[in-house]
């Protein structure tokens, strides 16, 4: 009895804290479930609502209204702006979407920071509230209690609209069915636009009352959509009753895990995310009778139509081909161009360059090395993913830790990392393979945020959130000299990453890679001819890691420095946008995309300081709209219909495809 009562007050503070991740998470799983966005904005229109509810906040119950109401009007608005900038997307899939929207985040978030400061911000509530109750002996924060209440209350409202109301009906025939609903003379666009500006006002309306229990403050944003992701993967898409008790479940682990057992609750929430998504993707491919496509969507509703549409593209292109088509030698020719181009102006880099100039472009080469793996998962295996800084992280950890014991020569480090990382990716990789579409996204991002967090914990071997840095040079050769110079640093991380994406190419366009590509483009077909597919992929993601690690390694290398944020998820969505931005089957073009990113957050943003964030968002921005085929596509010929199809499969199945897929949105 005695433990009990001492863990009562965190078991209570289990409660709110759930009931404030229901709320945030409910227009999460509305702006997910219903208008089929993936919004990674969803934590910036929480701090939204946090910051404005703050500002006006003056101790008073009228202070405390308005802020409501500001709060709620200010983040609604924000998810009708968001509307509006997904709206163009809805046939391009989540992965453009999760790009857009947390490009926008990022823009949002630093628009926050301008207006508001980088400072935490004090949340003055009324007098009555600002004090503490007797509850069962102990006592307790009054305004916890009363949030308790409103958030009950505003559940309940809400569940009450969804299914009772003619706006709840419209809802769930949007997510059911669409075009009946259009059929009826209710515009499915407008119930798209409403059901992102009511998830905005939830996540508005959390963050004012909620700001005096996850105040406003740097993080906040990430934090609460981290969380957030994990109820809905939790209680899935289908009941508030269940996402309630994911919440309430999140919660207690947020409060009372930790005091019960520190330790290990870090960990638990994503390992209970990645378990959920994988055994329910299980579940679904075992259901489904044919399993999944590439794309992990629903086959065609018209299938002697779609064999019509495939049949004369085929046609259409084999008579281009006879006409146009150039000798190999040509053709060999027009595809090495790109990387000839760009290795010369690489090796020449050193005698026009600044020293700083040098250790950007070599931190470059190491965040191209990762964004490569990331286009040889999600351009020639179909797995988009956003946990490549798992693979990413243990190759930079072993090159530092190798160092600090004496080992120093480069390409040992690099060969190093490579195998820990390639070992890594072998014991995730089976969890990942079984998946399609959204929920890989997931369950990597799952993988990475455990990484992260392993990283912090283990502060004897990592540093923690110190990191580790002070260890020995490494040389590029033995018996050479130290690498001193930027430009002889420059110059092994050019090296040493040509040679890995030589290796990487020459793979691609062997056998084993048009095998692989062979398996996004027609799984189901090259299961039934006999192809271990799960085996091919498993490889590929292997492969992919020890590509990864081999520039975490130069990362090290290159900064002499490691720690956590750099191996967090805001790298991991810079690597997916650097394959986006280079086109997702492009090598040359995701190298070309890391030295745009690093160009724009570290170079350009110093000439307007404070504001790289706003400039890194910006050009998650452009990249989606203007580059939909990325740079690669800009030299090709537009593509006909069966080739659109086939972009879409790598980029993610699209929104009403969704709602098919076995993971996450089952």
């Amino acid at each position: 009895m005695d433990v009990l009562d001492a863990q009562l007050v965190p078991a209570v503070d289990g409660v709110a804290y759930g009931l404030l991740l229901f709320v945030v998470a409910a227009g999460l799983s509305l702006a997910f479930g219903t208008a089929g966005v993936l919004n990674l904005a969803h934590g910036t229109l929480y701090a939204v609502g946090a910051y404005v509810g703050a500002e006006l906040s003056d101790g008073t119950w009228g202070g405390l209204a308005i802020g409501l109401v500001a709060g709620t009007a200010a983040a609604c608005a924000a998810g009708a702006v968001l509307a509006a900038a997904t709206a163009p997307l809805t046939r391009r899939g989540h992965l453009d979407q999760a790009l857009l929207t947390f490009g926008l985040s990022l823009i949002g978030g630093n628009l926050l920071i301008d207006l508001f400061g980088a400072d935490e911000r004090p949340v003055r509530i009324p007098a009555q509230l600002d004090t503490s109750v007797s509850l069962l002996g102990h006592r307790y924060p009054a305004y916890r209690l009363c949030f308790i209440a409103m958030a009950v209350v505003l559940a309940a409202v809400g569940t009450w609209v969804l299914t009772r109301t003619r706006a709840g009906a419209a809802v769930r025939a949007a997510a059911d069915d669409p075009q009946m609903l259009a059929a009826s003379g209710i515009s499915p666009r407008l119930v798209h636009t409403g059901m992102l500006a009511a998830a905005g006002a939830l996540a508005g309306a959390a963050g004012v009352l909620g700001a005096p229990i996850i105040g406003p403050g740097p993080g906040t944003a990430e934090n609460v959509l981290m969380l957030s992701l994990v109820v809905i993967v939790l209680g899935g898409l289908r009941s508030l009753w269940a996402t309630l008790a994911a919440a309430i479940g999140v919660g207690e682990v947020q409060t009372l895990g930790v005091s019960v057992a520190p330790d290990w609750a870090p960990y638990l929430l994503f390992a209970a995310m990645a378990a959920v998504l994988v055994l329910r993707s299980r579940a679904g491919v075992l259901a489904a009778p044919g399993g999944h496509g590439a794309d992990g969507g629903e086959p065609p509703k018209d299938p002697a139509a779609w064999l019509r549409r495939r049949v004369t593209a085929v046609v259409a292109r084999g008579r281009s081909a006879a006409v146009r088509a150039p000798g190999p030698a040509a053709r060999a020719a027009r595809r090495a161009a790109p990387l000839g181009a760009l290795l010369a102006v690489l090796v020449a880099l050193p005698w026009f360059a600044d020293a700083y100039s040098l250790s950007l472009a070599g931190y470059a080469l190491a965040l191209g090395l990762l964004a490569v793996s990331v286009t040889v998962l999600t351009g020639y295996a179909g797995l988009p993913t956003l946990g490549q800084t798992a693979p990413f992280a243990v190759g930079a950890y072993t090159t530092a830790l190798m160092a600090d014991a004496g080992w120093t020569v480069g390409p040992v480090q690099a060969i190093a990392a490579a195998a820990a990382a390639a070992v890594f990716s072998a014991l995730t990789g089976p969890a990942v393979i079984r998946t399609r579409g959204t929920t890989v996204l997931m369950v990597t991002l799952a993988v990475g945020e455990l990484t992260g967090t392993a990283i912090g914990q283990w502060k004897s071997v990592t540093g923690g959130t110190d990191g580790l840095a002070g260890f020995p040079l490494s040389r590029p050769l033995w018996g050479s000299g130290e690498l001193l110079e930027e430009g002889d640093l420059y110059l092994y991380a050019l090296v040493v990453a040509g040679c890995a994406v030589a290796l990487t190419l020459l793979l691609l366009r062997s056998t084993a890679g048009k095998l692989l590509t062979g398996t996004r483009g027609a799984e189901e077909r090259m299961q039934a001819s006999g192809h271990p597919v799960s085996r091919y992929l498993l490889l590929a993601h292997i492969g992919a890691g020890a590509l990864a690690g081999v520039g975490g390694a130069l990362m090290v290398t290159v900064q002499q420095y490691v720690s956590p944020a750099d191996v967090g998820f805001e790298i991991a969505a810079l690597a997916l946008l650097a394959a986006v931005i280079g086109g997702t089957t492009s090598v040359v073009g995701a190298m070309l995309g890391a030295g745009l990113i690093v160009y724009t957050r570290d170079w350009v943003a110093g000439s307007w300081p404070g504001h790289g964030p706003l400039l890194l968002g910006a050009l998650f921005v452009a990249a989606v709209y203007l580059l939909p085929r990325g740079l690669a596509g800009l030299a090709r010929r537009p593509p006909d219909h069966g080739e659109q199809r086939g972009a879409a499969a790598e980029r993610v199945a699209p929104p009403e495809k969704a709602r098919a897929e076995q993971g996450v949105t089952s």
